[in-house]
């Protein structure tokens, strides 16, 4: 075992300590990595505070780590120790299930292993802990190229809000000409928005409030809505291919729905914390519309993900946070006060 540098809970309340955790000692096919940078996600929030379940203290979150490998097993062929490289939500699955064969292993159907917080069944037992820390091992196929060009901390939040936007876009088969909704223009809306604009679509962004316009325009959407404006909203109507929601927050679902055209779907992103108003089935009947949803994306398709954001210049827009800045990142992410992911300096643990 060697020591690592971290921040975690020990509680829902706790906030987050200086501590230090045991990583294991890289096996056959594992990569260590020295972590540089970690993006501050708004499930971290959630996660630590029990808001969703129970939580398992101590508990060390993140799940956007970039950093360098300083060791790898003997097994290993796909990393060398220097090469720059990320993690994302998952660092194992079954590898048994037709969804992991399939490389849909966010999908495992026996339980997938996320970065932090959930049993390490492969190695003790013990809890997973995640990227605020000064470094993890991972086993070599849940490890990431992070191709040459990319900033490496705006990069770190592609590894989930980049590839949470990117998967159902590419499932959706968006390309140039379609028109793309995205609701909300937090950490998945404006990383939704350059992705779309590079796969060549006219994006349109909903938002509650008219103040984020300016912003929307800069990130590239092509059009603004508020949604709260009734006119504005009859005007977008049948006008839509796709819409990603990525808000997290409770919301009526049917007036979205009213703006895609025939055989438009909307693909729900953002969890929110209790049921939504239901979904008026004659609205979906009239135009033949799809409502899903969509959670990360398995390895491979992560990987794309990454090669794309660097083929077209595409990286989050990041506020950097020290250690010590973590509990307030915290307080303004849930107050909406960041454009738009923190990422901690792992340098400052």
């Amino acid at each position: 075992m060697t020591q690592a540098k971290a921040y975690a809970a020990t509680s829902a309340t706790s906030g987050l300590k200086a501590t230090t955790i045991e990583r294991r000692e890289p096996g056959a096919g594992d990569v260590e990595i020295a972590i540089e940078f970690c993006g501050l996600c708004h499930s971290d929030v959630h996660t630590v505070r029990s808001e969703w379940r129970p939580a398992t203290y101590p508990l060390v979150p993140g799940h956007e780590i970039v950093g360098t490998v300083t060791r790898i097993g003997g097994a290993v062929v796909g990393f060398a120790v220097g090469d720059t490289v990320g993690v994302g939500c998952l660092v194992d699955s079954c590898r048994e299930c037709d969804s992991c064969l399939e490389g849909f292993e966010q999908y495992c159907e026996n339980g997938n292993v996320g970065t932090y917080g959930v049993a390490d069944r492969r190695n003790g037992g013990g809890l997973t802990q995640g990227g605020y820390s000064s470094s993890i091992v991972v086993d070599e196929n849940y490890v990431l190229e992070v191709p040459a060009g990319l900033d490496p901390a705006g990069a770190a939040p592609l590894l989930c809000a980049g590839i949470t936007t990117y998967s159902p876009l590419r499932y959706l088969e968006v390309q140039d000409g379609d028109a793309v909704g995205v609701i909300g223009l937090g950490g998945l809306g404006h990383v939704a928005v350059k992705i779309a604009k590079a796969m060549g679509a006219t994006v349109t962004v909903f938002t509650t409030s008219p103040a984020k316009a300016d912003a929307a325009f800069a990130l590239g959407a092509d059009s603004v809505v508020v949604s709260s404006d009734a006119a504005a909203m009859a005007d977008a109507r049948h006008t839509l291919n796709a819409i990603l929601d990525t808000v997290a927050a409770v919301h009526d679902l049917n007036p979205y729905l009213r703006t895609l055209a025939r055989d438009g779907a909307l693909i729900q992103l953002g969890l929110p914390p209790e049921q939504m108003p239901p979904v008026n089935p004659g609205t979906l009947i009239r135009k033949r519309l799809a409502y899903g949803g969509s959670m990360i994306g398995g390895i491979a398709e992560t990987q794309e993900m990454l090669h794309f954001c660097a083929e077209h210049g595409i990286v989050a827009d990041i506020e950097m946070v020290a250690a010590s800045e973590l509990d307030e990142a915290y307080e303004r992410m849930v107050a909406g006060d960041v454009k738009y992911r923190f990422v901690l300096d792992a340098s400052t643990l």
